[in-house]
């Protein structure tokens, strides 16, 4: 068995609630449990906090692998080391001595499914007994006597010919449980290296380093990410499957305009195979009558809480997060939007959600076939 241990707990003082804090749009450690979750090799994933919020967020990413661990309050102190809370959770689970156990850290977002895949294989073929990660850096280094550490600096090598030195990155580290449990250590016996990108050299203590941060993310890993894979498409109904507008009959009644080409977008979903559903703060019997003639899955009026809805629907779909596809436009759908797989908003949306990292702004309008737009684009990319 490979167990992954991410300990998070919730008083970081240098950043408050930096775990959870966005980055990239997403909480902090999203990125890690991301990984793990995608890894082929990873079979549980352990989540140690001593935080509500962070428990709280945590489940919300609804991950097939992931177990929340309530770590002893004395090892959630400012004093407390990551091994005394590894040693307290391993003295409370009976795992086989030579499962491997995977040290993750939330602040380094950097790690991908394929580096914890990789650093497994190179860590089984090579024989080695524990392993971390590094970056190699080609900096030249100083003692403090005014000596070099790392080259002779009167025959100071060009960039390019410099080997460089290897730091830790802190993005994960990988032992046997039988070994941390002996040594009381992370590492021990005959140590690998799994190097990794210079650019995940950043781990995110500073808000500084925040900064930074989010700017290599954008431009080394989240500018070549895949779509997700979608298996449920939900929309809001105002202002994204009609223009916005209400319309009064001469006897009071309420009317609304939807389009047809969103329509044929929904039967294209459903051929696809994807689930679909509509969610809405409105109880209005035009909506539910537009709801049966789309055949929506799930249809859920009268919510004051969009993402909740969202996340009940993936529970009983067995989902993640990261399988929605989400098309809202208005404040009231930012929530959704900042955690679906998979975001869009009409032409003509609020300027806050057209200022959404990431989203897909659409070049139709509200009523005007955006939602079938968005439908495209999903059965494009993944279908293609």
């Amino acid at each position: 068995m490979i167990i992954a241990f991410i300990p998070a707990r919730g008083g970081s003082k240098s950043i408050p609630k930096k775990n959870i804090k966005l980055f990239c749009n997403k909480p902090l450690i999203y990125w890690s449990l991301l990984a793990l979750e995608r890894s082929s090799k990873v079979d549980l994933i352990y989540v140690a906090t001593d935080d509500d919020e962070i428990k709280s967020t945590v489940m919300s990413f609804n991950f097939n692998k992931v177990i929340i661990y309530d770590r002893d309050p004395e090892n959630a102190t400012d004093f407390a080391s990551t091994e005394s809370v590894i040693l307290e959770f391993l003295g409370k689970h009976y795992f086989d001595e030579n499962d491997l156990f995977i040290l993750v850290q939330a602040t380094n977002p950097f790690i991908t499914s394929e580096d914890i895949d990789n650093a497994i294989e190179q860590l089984i073929k090579q024989g080695s007994d524990s392993m971390l990660s590094c970056v190699r850096i080609k900096r030249f280094l100083w003692n403090d006597d005014g000596t070099p550490l790392n080259y002779d600096f009167m025959m100071r090598p060009r960039r390019q010919d410099f080997h460089g030195i290897l730091v830790e990155n802190g993005a994960f580290y990988i032992n046997r449980v039988g070994n941390i449990k002996k040594y009381k250590n992370r590492l021990s016996g005959k140590i690998a290296i799994y190097e990794m990108k210079e650019y995940s050299f950043f781990e995110l203590d500073e808000e500084d380093d925040w900064i930074i941060a989010e700017k290599l993310m954008y431009k080394h890993i989240l500018s070549k990410r895949s779509i997700p894979i979608i298996k449920l498409f939900l929309s809001d109904v105002d202002g994204t499957l009609t223009d916005g507008g209400i319309y009064y009959g001469e006897n009071g009644e309420e009317l609304k305009k939807f389009n047809t080409k969103d329509g044929m977008g929904f039967e294209l979903l459903r051929k696809a195979g994807i689930k679909t559903g509509l969610i809405t703060r409105e109880n209005s019997k035009i909506v539910e009558l537009r709801a049966k003639k789309l055949q929506v899955d799930y249809l859920y009026m009268g919510v004051k809480d969009k993402f909740s809805a969202v996340r009940e629907i993936c529970e009983k779909e067995n989902i993640s997060l990261e399988n929605v596809a989400y098309i809202g436009d208005d404040i009231n759908c930012k929530e959704v939007l900042l955690n679906v797989g998979l975001s869009a908003c009409p032409a003509d949306a609020a300027e806050e959600i057209k200022n959404i990292p990431n989203i897909i702004k659409l070049s139709k309008e509200g009523g005007k076939g955006a939602v079938r737009e968005f439908i495209d684009i999903i059965l494009g990319k993944c279908y293609a």
